[in-house]
């Protein structure tokens, strides 16, 4: 009986392989977005997390999707960045959300407050408090679209 069972799974499985195959052999198509940062490019550890990010996009997806980093001033200066995405100028931008504190107040909660919440503290308030409450929320209202990134 175990037997007939197992057969019966492999069988299956096989059927859903032959099915999935031409789905999966369907070529990606390419993207190429352009990223604005607020930051300099002598800013490494804040800029290069930028960097970093486009490589590892790139990379994961066999370079068919291409982001290309803007430092701040070469497209916009750096405290356009979240105008420039919401006018659609460029798709993508590198910034802290409390540079925006007049357009919302709670953009400053976003990226950080003194003597608020401490890296893990944040992350899980980011990822395991209702969604109700989460920054990324805040945001629900405009184009802005926060990804927290600690670095």
């Amino acid at each position: 009986m175990k037997r007939r069972q197992f057969l019966q799974a492999a069988g299956l499985a096989a059927a859903s392989t032959a099915l999935a195959a031409p789905a999966i052999a369907q070529s990606m198509p390419e993207l190429k977005w352009r990223m604005t940062s607020s930051f300099p490019k002598s800013l490494d550890t804040i800029y290069g997390a930028s960097e970093a990010f486009v490589k590892a996009v790139a990379e994961a997806t066999d370079n068919k999707f291409q982001i290309r980093t803007f430092a701040a001033g070469e497209i916009v200066p750096g405290l356009q960045v979240l105008d420039a995405v919401q006018n659609g100028t460029v798709e993508m931008g590198g910034t802290a959300s409390y540079y925006y504190f007049g357009k919302d107040p709670t953009f400053a909660f976003g990226t950080a407050v003194p003597f608020g919440l401490n890296t893990r503290q944040f992350l899980a308030w980011c990822t395991a408090s209702p969604p109700a409450t989460r920054p990324a929320r805040w945001a629900a209202g405009s184009a802005r679209r926060s990804t927290p990134s600690m670095t």
